[in-house]
């Protein structure tokens, strides 16, 4: 059996397929096998090579200096803050897909959301835009939170944990006045309604009504005017198992966060969950596949056990980047570089697929630094070197908002981000001979 690529000819819009490898008979039934004979006539099929397959099932530590990775993706090109994006004739609207959880997910999308464009309903031309801008915005969301409100309405409800999602639907409103505030707006007694909030109590009543998670989400989108799309990463209803240092395993999100021991690999229950098809379509659409910032093992990691979504993100033809968490976090990834937390993503995901990770420069302010460190939490130290061994590129910034919580400077990520992809479309298709023809 052999895996196939499908090659477009952008000149005559023509395909073929071309052979990119030739598994190990004993592993043609691996799941990255299976995925790439599923999609073997995609145009935006991948450039993943499997030139030796056979070490992939081992899943043990990877380096890109293994053959195991993506030998058919061009080394990025090195990339600075503050880049303009690449001086074309056109910007077409990027396709963005940021994968998540909690408020690094939702505080990202608030800086993308500026950069969306706007719909024109009269019928006049939009004006060119000066830089690139998204047409297409879609958040993928973990959703396997347990605790507080959303884990109350789980087991009450036997529905998907609506706390995340709501979050990235407060983000991405039209703006975040009234009816936000009232998504956000949690009550504090009350018999059977103190501690849920008014967004989770809604999404609950609307999939009660619909008897469908994701029309509940798509219908509060219409209702907050949200520039972008909201998908849960599985519509399963799955729980997060932990294997800890001490030999343990402890189950639930909530038990895993509040373990004193360290983490050593997460698992789903039940292994086999299923993304919606919207979320593979997604990335194998995207022009920019981001994950993070957020919690590694709580918010980041759930979302690459959910089977077929990483073998989606590395084929996707997208420039794929880590942005860097600002602070470890107690009780998840205390002590660990970046190049630590990129190594605990590709375990989980079982193979390589970033091809940058933005990490901050800017000093954190004494005070967040005193307050971080009462609970043993310290700024993410970034070790240039391990994160050149893994392949990937670096790009340093200043991402540090103002504030009493150490949260990213969403505006300048955002425009980070979308320069970055620019460029690297350019540099794409300046390789292929393509000129100045940057987007598909």
């Amino acid at each position: 059996m052999e895996i196939r690529r499908c090659v477009c000819n952008n000149a005559t819009g023509k395909h073929r397929t071309q052979i990119i490898a030739t598994p190990h008979r004993r592993f043609s039934d691996h799941p990255i096998t299976r995925f790439f004979k599923l999609l073997q006539s995609n145009r935006n099929h991948t450039q993943l090579l499997l030139t030796k397959s056979e070490r992939l099932p081992g899943f043990g530590a990877i380096s890109l200096n293994d053959s195991a990775v993506l030998q058919g993706r061009p080394v990025a090109p090195a990339f600075q803050s503050g880049t303009p994006g690449a001086a074309t004739r056109s910007h077409k609207p990027l396709k963005v897909v940021a994968i998540g959880g909690g408020a690094g997910l939702s505080t990202l999308l608030k800086g993308l959301k500026q950069y969306i464009l706007p719909h024109i309903d009269c019928g006049l031309e939009p004006a060119e835009p000066s830089g690139p801008m998204i047409g297409e915005l879609t958040a993928v969301v973990t959703v396997t939170d347990d605790g507080g409100s959303s884990g109350r309405l789980r087991k009450e409800f036997k529905m998907l944990p609506p706390g995340d999602i709501r979050n990235c639907l407060v983000a991405l409103s039209e703006d975040e006045n009234l009816l936000s505030r009232l998504f956000q707006y949690r009550f504090t007694s009350g018999s059977g309604l103190e501690g849920h909030s008014f967004g989770n109590l809604f999404l609950a009543a609307l999939t009660a009504i619909t008897k469908d998670f994701g029309q509940s989400i798509r219908l509060s989108s219409a209702i907050l005017a949200t520039r972008g799309r909201i998908l849960p990463s599985t519509t399963g209803d799955v729980q997060l198992c932990a294997d800890m240092d001490d030999g343990t395993r402890v189950l639930g999100e909530t038990s895993i966060s509040a373990s004193r021991r360290r983490i050593v690999r997460l698992h789903m229950s039940p292994p086999d969950a299923q993304p919606a098809p919207e979320t593979l379509s997604a990335i194998a659409e995207a022009d920019l596949i981001t994950i993070g910032p957020g919690s590694l093992f709580t918010s980041l990691v759930p979302n690459l056990l959910v089977h077929g979504i990483p073998e989606a993100i590395a084929a996707s033809s997208a420039v794929k980047v880590y942005v860097c968490n600002l602070m470890t976090q107690a009780n998840e990834s205390l002590g660990l570089t970046a190049a630590d937390h990129i190594r605990a993503l590709y375990r989980h995901a079982r193979m390589p697929f970033l091809d940058y990770a933005l990490v901050n420069k800017s000093p954190v302010s004494d005070d967040l630094v005193a307050k971080y460190a009462l609970e043993s939490s310290s700024p993410v130290v970034c070790d240039e070197q391990a994160m050149q061994d893994l392949g990937v590129r670096l790009v340093k910034g200043n991402y540090v908002a103002q504030g009493d919580v150490a949260r990213h400077a969403a505006d300048k990520v955002a425009l980070d981000l979308l320069n970055l992809t620019s460029r690297y479309q350019f540099f794409i298709y300046a390789k292929r001979g393509l000129g100045h023809a940057v987007n598909r």
